[in-house]
């Protein structure tokens, strides 16, 4: 009997299943325990596949594993563990059922300790759902982000600094940011996923029992992990070493926090105060259960709060640096939840694909919100002028010109005018031309907007190419 999503316990597989099952569907072909179950069977199989190049194992050894993985299912595995209270030995038992107990089955796992398994089949697995689910949707949110970039680079906007208006900038500015900080994280998580190893090297990693079999074990661990695409380390005790996965979660969380970032900074524009830009309400979309009026950034908000609730397990990735000697079980149970972390970085990404398609920006507000303050930003290229001209006390004339003007309601221009310090600066060009644009006081934000963008459509065309030359582990059927 199929099992109802609404009686599992993590919101993943239930709330967050229902709302994407697209994507779930996709993260499980790499991270749910058939997933496991499988990848695990592809390094077993890579063992013995190269027993058999080797002259080891038997002629057709790696086409009976082939053909005995399509029979294997994940029940009977968890099953056979109930029996034997051990995982990788119950998936060697379930195998050697489906091949040739005289010639196969005794080279199944053969100078193996589990760990051999269970950790190369999680590098290989994270490796896999980077290039075919991870990185697919990050370039594709960056190309929502380039789109608004285009349109917007020259739009406009406030600066802000501390909550308060600093000097203008471009909305299009605003958003290049976002796409240089989440593409340099981008990179550094397939730098971290092509660098995850697996190991071959045994008990205790100095390879004790594959040395009874092969003349260079070192070199039979390289060709097994070669074969799944993998490298190993230049040095393993019973586990693979954790700095390597480690590398790998910090990306993902400092992409993460990344996501945060442009999660609240929207959050805060949508404020009934500010209104620059927001999510765009839906026609049957209710924002409070009792408010009728309200338009809350609630999927904005949603991101902020899963990076919340993930973001502190990267401690948890420092604490599994530690195994005491050569290997202990007390990353047993949180290596198993690190997928949860992949997923829920994912589904944020996925939701503010979502969004950006139809961020809303209001143009009315950012130009009455660039006013707000009678012009005051322009304060920094008084003082600058002033300075320039030779008057050390440039910026505290400068500063009291910005008190009287709000102490009397004014704009800066009209005490500029009145003031005999800044005669000269009224007359100058720069001046001059400030004061029929404000709004061109934007530095060289629509010139920088339009360098990262071309930057990162070229990185992102890169990166696309890679993926798609990127091989999955797997055997041809």
């Amino acid at each position: 009997m199929k099992r109802d999503i609404y009686e599992n316990i993590s919101p993943l597989d239930a709330r967050y299943y229902k709302s994407n099952k697209n994507l779930m569907e996709d993260l499980a072909k790499y991270l749910s325990e058939n997933s496991v179950i499988k990848y695990q069977a592809l390094v077993e199989i890579a063992m013995i596949s190269v027993m058999e190049r080797y002259g080891i194992a038997p002629s057709g050894a790696k086409e009976e594993m082939v053909s005995a993985l399509k029979k294997i299912t994940p029940e009977e595995v968890y099953n056979e563990e109930a029996r034997t209270r051990h995982n990788i030995r119950a998936l060697v038992n379930v195998f050697q059922k489906y091949v040739d107990n005289d010639n196969v089955a005794p080279f199944i796992h053969l100078s193996a300790t589990s760990e051999d398994i269970t950790g190369t089949a999680q590098s290989l697995r994270i490796k896999d759902v980077t290039y075919r689910v991870i990185v697919p949707k990050t370039l594709e949110f960056m190309e929502q982000i380039i789109k608004i970039i285009e349109k917007e680079a020259g739009t406009v906007q406030i600066g802000r600094t501390h909550g308060q208006h600093a000097v203008p900038i471009t909305v299009g500015y605003l958003f290049s940011g976002y796409l240089d900080r989440l593409g340099g994280r981008l990179i550094r998580i397939i730098e971290a996923a092509d660098n995850l190893r697996g190991k071959m090297s045994g008990a205790v990693g100095a390879y004790n029992a594959s040395s009874l079999l092969f003349d260079d074990p070192r070199k039979f661990e390289e060709d097994v992990l070669e074969e799944l695409g993998l490298k190993p380390g230049a040095f393993s005790s019973q586990i693979i070493e954790p700095e390597y996965m480690l590398d790998y979660i910090h990306a993902i969380i400092s992409a993460f926090g990344v996501l945060a970032q442009i999660s609240d900074d929207i959050r805060h524009l949508q404020r009934t105060e500010i209104g620059e830009m927001g999510e765009n309400f839906e026609k049957n979309q209710v924002g409070s259960s009792t408010m009728p009026h309200k338009r809350n950034p609630w999927n904005f908000e949603h991101v902020k709060s899963m990076w919340k609730e993930f973001m502190p397990r990267v401690i948890t990735r420092y604490m599994d640096q530690i195994s005491e000697h050569q290997r202990d079980l007390t990353n047993s149970a949180s290596n198993r939840f690190i997928v949860e972390i992949i997923t829920a970085f994912t589904i944020s990404v996925d939701r503010l694909v979502k969004q950006f398609e139809k961020l809303k920006i209001d143009y009315e507000n950012l130009k009455a919100n660039l006013g707000k303050t009678k012009w005051m930003f322009l304060a920094e290229p008084l003082y600058i002028l002033l300075a320039k001209a030779g008057e050390k006390r440039a910026h505290e004339i400068v500063k009291q010109a910005t008190l009287k003007a709000e102490k009397e309601g004014k704009d800066l221009f009209s005490i500029v005018r009145e003031e005999e310090a800044f005669k000269t600066i009224v007359k100058s060009k720069e001046w001059k031309s400030l004061e029929s644009d404000p709004s061109s006081y934007i530095g060289k934000a629509h010139d920088r907007a339009l360098a990262i963008l071309y930057l990162w459509k070229s990185r992102a065309d890169e990166i696309k190419e890679s993926c798609k030359n990127y091989k999955e582990a797997g055997y041809e059927e």
